[in-house]
């Protein structure tokens, strides 16, 4: 696999990546993404399900990095992969209905 931080991953092998980053790996929060989960009350858990259970969008290149955002129908996060073992999420919010 290339270097998930150098290279964008195809949403489907971002989910594998990430599945195993959850399982075996860490995940860190950033403080961005934990201000705006209190603002939208949302707990990390929210965030761990959305990484098993969310869809994956193409990655967007932002700030040196390849940014991959995930989605349900009430909440989005925006994840970055450190390595093959690392992600970082950079950033949450519950969609507005």
């Amino acid at each position: 696999m290339a270097d998930p931080a150098l290279e964008p991953l195809k949403p489907p092998d971002a989910k594998k990546l990430a599945d195993e980053i959850v399982e075996n790996g860490i995940v860190d929060i950033s403080g961005h993404a934990k201000v705006e989960m209190v603002k939208d009350k949302l707990e990390t858990s929210d965030c761990l399900n959305l990484l098993r259970a969310g869809v994956y969008q193409p990655p967007d290149y932002i700030n040196g990095e390849w940014r991959y955002r995930i989605s349900t129908r009430s909440i989005c996060i925006v994840v970055a992969f450190a390595s093959e073992t690392r992600l970082r999420v950079v950033t949450a919010w519950r969609v507005k209905q």
